[in-house]
């Protein structure tokens, strides 16, 4: 491929790492083209050829910032080439057709669409507009081997989703469930920490499903375990989310034989009621998963849970709600990601009868996040005066911020530049 230095290109995303993941491989490409990558301290915003938008949908609001962040580029970035992708552009495909969108694609197509880029930058004249298939069947091929935006290194080993929770858009805008090849993400990651990176975090739209489609018996915790045996030198790995349905023997045993998986699971509880998790359609019921993080305790005393929680899911009753409550309560989760209910057209609960008031949801949600805090603290304060290590990963004007395995925040000010260094630290809430 001709190389084109005089084009200058810059990235942007909207809600989960996986977007972030994305727009990064396409800058890793369009880097190995000889575009650079838009400097905010050297760049005016005149000088941006291309502005990359991943936008996100998965609720109401998610879609309401997508559609403005659209707009807003192109105030910015007058006679810049737009390009919007993602989620929200696969929902809104037909509605976006008319924006002023240069090239608009959904969630497939990302592998072409550096060489999309290079053609359009030469040619202004017609836009180009690719909407998503539903026949795929495959991981899309995408690789990095370094991030622009991000110190910490996200793997995306997964898309797709075969769930379809009965609140959830995604598996209609991510299609169902394709894992990428297990050398492939190896290699990946031998990479990443080749070039300095001592964490990596593995994601995907529902990392837990992996392998089903590809293998006839190897599964995310196989996985798992071959990257530690394969991967020399990774100072941590952490898991950016996984249902507890799949929460299997082996990942308990890994736990327990490797120091250097994180402290810290994010697990989605979604509700407390068992009437509600039904009517969720979601795959476990409260006693397993209780029982579960005990066992995980039991092996990792120190150990960080977070979560999702929905409230004010159609008909959830103040019963139902205060069981949720409780549930949360009892396993103590570290800090807890509470959301109102987000009625998106298409699912089977944007239907239902019985749904709750958005006032009652912001009680509701407001109630959690208190809840949150106070775990929060109880959690944090056992590990005051403790001496731990923490990976630094960012920096904003001299304070950096780092974390420990089970996910403890510090920041420290410095003259050096401590991104990417582990420094121990005495810990204080």
């Amino acid at each position: 491929m001709e190389k084109h230095l005089n084009y200058i290109f810059n990235i942007k995303f909207l809600g989960c790492k996986v977007n972030s993941y994305e727009v990064e491989c396409i800058a890793n490409t369009l880097e190995s083209y000889g575009l650079k990558f838009f400097d905010e301290n050297i760049n005016k915003n005149s000088d941006c050829d291309v502005v990359i938008l991943n936008t996100c949908a998965v609720t109401s609001v998610s879609s309401k910032k997508s559609r403005n962040m659209i707009r807003r580029l192109k105030r910015i970035y007058p006679n810049t080439l737009i390009v919007v992708m993602g989620c929200y552009a696969s929902l809104k495909y037909d509605e976006l057709l008319n924006e002023d969108i240069d090239i608009l694609i959904g969630t497939q197509n990302r592998d072409k669409l550096a060489n999309l880029i290079l053609e359009k930058l030469q040619n202004r004249e017609d836009k180009v507009q690719i909407k998503d298939s539903p026949l795929m069947k495959e991981y899309e091929p995408l690789n990095l081997d370094h991030f622009l935006t991000n110190t910490r290194a996200y793997v995306k080993i997964q898309d797709g989703c075969n769930n379809f929770c009965s609140y959830c858009i995604i598996p209609f805008v991510r299609g169902r469930s394709r894992s990428r090849k297990k050398e492939e993400v190896i290699e990946e990651i031998q990479n990443l920490v080749k070039n300095g990176y001592k964490e990596v975090i593995l994601t995907g739209i529902d990392i837990s499903s992996y392998g089903f489609d590809l293998y006839e018996s190897y599964n995310f915790s196989d996985l798992l375990e071959d990257i530690l045996n394969n991967v020399k030198d990774l100072y941590r790995i952490r898991i950016s989310s996984i249902e507890e349905s799949n929460i299997d023997s082996k990942f308990l045993e890994l736990l327990k034989k490797y120091d250097n998986i994180a402290s810290h699971l994010h697990i989605p509880l979604q509700s407390g009621s068992k009437d509600i998790l039904l009517a969720m359609r979601r795959k476990y019921n409260i006693k397993e998963f209780i029982e579960k993080v005990d066992i995980i305790r039991s092996i990792r005393p120190d150990i960080s849970f977070t979560t999702d929680i929905i409230v004010g899911f159609p008909g959830e009753s103040e019963e139902n709600f205060n069981e949720t409550y409780e549930v949360a309560k009892r396993i103590g989760f570290n800090k807890i990601h509470a959301f109102p209910f987000s009625p998106r057209e298409g699912t089977l609960a944007y239907k239902m009868e019985n749904q709750i008031d958005p006032k009652i949801k912001d009680e509701r949600v407001k109630k959690l996040l208190e809840l949150s805090d106070e775990l929060s603290e109880e959690y944090n304060s056992r590990f005051n005066g403790e001496k731990m290590e923490f990976l630094m990963e960012s920096d904003k004007e001299g304070v950096f911020i780092g974390h420990s395995s089970n996910f403890l925040e510090i920041k420290i000010e410095s003259k050096e530049d401590l991104n990417g260094k582990i420094i121990e630290y005495i810990y204080k809430n």
